[in-house]
């Protein structure tokens, strides 16, 4: 069904990009269809079309028609998925790395939501048709745990945790360098980076991010950490940790883009993630154990101790 969604400019978000505020303030629409809604004259501000790139004022009122999920095209493949839990709301599942979240321009196969459509009857449809029960993500070679909506309502309400950060996230990592505090924080603001529109930065006047650690096991020149989001910005952690100068081993973007540790990808695992069940409100925690790959890597950097 169609439905008709209307927000206000307050003062804190005065010169924000049109497309930027209705992407944060409607976190289960992705900036790509946010994008695409504006374009068609489907979001306007005070009853005007205006670009993605207009600078909201205070005050003003866009109004967002979100129009009617088509019926979805893509091809389901039988591609393995290893589930965590399931129910008639929920599925969760242990994503593998190098596999992507979604289809997109040059790349419609082979991807999680192709996998989804051939092992699940029922998906959510409100982030548009390319990404079926998608909530949130996790890049291509970044593993682990993932909440899959099967249905509108609780795509909505899990959508809504994530937008208020209740949602619980932990990721293991393993990083350059020896962190000498057992526990820390970054908190530091993450945009996209005016000298190379591939990469998050962290930048003045950046969504606000804060990344909370703990040290797990130092290892030779490597720390091994937990991290837990509070917020969850775009590469928030391969960020964070490159501006601390301990960028996440194997990292290609932000790491020195050198095969490392028998990696070429970032050595980073969702490992934990914990939200309030969209039904029962009851909280629930699922995790994913370190893969194979990753076992390795530290096995091998025991040994050498």
């Amino acid at each position: 069904m169609p439905r008709t969604e209307i927000l206000l400019v307050d003062e804190e978000m005065e010169g924000e990009r049109l497309d930027a505020f209705v992407t944060e303030q409607l976190d289960e629409l992705s900036r790509s269809l946010v994008k695409t809604l504006i374009e068609n004259g489907e979001i306007r501000v005070d009853s005007k079309q205006q670009k993605p790139s207009y600078r909201l004022k205070a005050g003003e009122e866009i109004i967002v028609e979100i129009p009617a999920v088509r019926e979805l095209k893509l091809k389901a493949q039988d591609i393995p998925l290893s589930f965590i839990y399931q129910d008639k709301d929920i599925a969760v599942i242990d994503k593998p790395k190098g596999m992507v979240a979604h289809p997109a321009h040059g790349n419609w196969e082979n991807t999680l939501v192709n996998a989804l459509l051939f092992h699940l009857k029922d998906l959510s449809g409100i982030n548009g048709e390319l990404r079926p029960g998608i909530v949130h993500r996790l890049d291509k070679d970044t593993s682990g745990v993932m909440v899959i909506a099967k249905n509108d309502m609780a795509h909505r309400q899990l959508a809504a945790q994530i937008k208020d950060h209740s949602i619980n996230r932990e990721y293991i990592t393993l990083v350059h360098g020896i962190i000498k505090e057992n526990l820390g924080s970054i908190e530091a603001p993450i945009g996209r980076s005016k000298q190379d529109r591939k990469k998050m930065a962290v930048i003045a006047g950046g969504r606000p991010a804060v990344s909370n650690y703990q040290v797990l096991e130092r290892l030779g020149n490597y720390t091994l950490l937990k991290v837990k989001l509070l917020t969850g910005r775009t590469h928030q952690i391969r960020v964070h940790f490159a501006y601390i100068k301990h960028p996440v081993v194997g990292d290609p973007l932000y790491g020195s883009g050198k095969k490392q540790l028998g990696l070429d990808t970032q050595a980073l695992h969702a490992h934990l993630l914990g939200f309030k069940h969209p039904s029962s409100g009851e909280y629930r925690e699922f995790k994913s154990e370190l893969p194979l790959y990753f076992e390795c890597i530290l096995s091998d950097l025991r040994n050498k101790r």
